[in-house]
């Protein structure tokens, strides 16, 4: 079977250094600091998106984006993984799943670079043959591209698609693979109005998802 994960909020909490990316930037500019719920607030549509909505929250003028953007994303990739963890359960999860042979994936709208940096810092990047960033194509998710090449890379077999956030699950959509639903990570709105194909609080059940599905699928 191939399962591919979405990245922030999803494998790795990532909020933290983002959070401390912003926030160095935000001193630069002589204004406030964020915190922290703010920020993770503002995650999943990828940077660019995340910054913009930085700017709008301290009135920093839209002609100003290129240099705040690349100052966060200077600040950010110099310390992508020094906060940021695994999900609890995550790494125990992904040794069983490898175990059992199962083809692993991760597709974000993180960079590329940012993203293999984090997976290879927090010692996940042996887990995964398949990798797409958000810059990976020139199309973002919920886009369908970026989960379907993340797929294709993991040649056949039946697919589940793991991720957080309402992008997630419209990228899952879209693609028509089966999604599974952290109840925790940076999601906006309410776990009950996204669609979704299984839903789960902890990455041991998580485990026991994907022997059901898989069951079913060869049943």
């Amino acid at each position: 079977m191939n399962i591919v994960f979405d990245l922030d909020g999803t494998l790795v909490d990532t909020a933290p250094d983002l959070h401390a990316a912003v926030n160095r930037m935000l001193v630069e500019e002589g204004l406030a600091p964020l915190d922290l719920p703010t920020v993770t607030s503002f995650i999943g549509n990828g940077l660019p998106k995340l910054v913009e909505r930085v700017m709008a929250a301290r009135g920093l003028p839209k002609t100003r984006f290129p240099q705040i953007f690349d100052t966060v994303r200077d600040f950010y990739n110099a310390a992508p993984a020094t906060h940021s963890r695994p999900m609890p359960g995550v790494v125990a999860l992904l040794e069983k799943l490898r175990a059992a042979g199962h083809g692993l994936g991760v597709c974000t709208n993180k960079p590329e670079k940012p993203t293999l940096l984090i997976l290879s810092l927090l010692r996940l990047d042996g887990y995964f043959t398949s990798v797409v960033g958000g810059d990976t194509l020139p199309e973002k998710k919920p886009h369908p591209a970026p989960l379907r090449l993340a797929f294709e890379r993991l040649g056949e077999g039946p697919r589940l698609y793991v991720g957080d956030s309402e992008i997630d699950a419209e990228a899952a959509l879209a693609v028509g693979v089966p999604f599974a639903i952290y109840e925790h990570g940076y999601r906006k709105q309410a776990i009950e109005g996204l669609p979704h194909d299984f839903r789960f609080a902890d990455f041991e059940a998580l485990a026991g998802v994907v022997d059901g599905f898989e069951a079913a699928s060869e049943a």
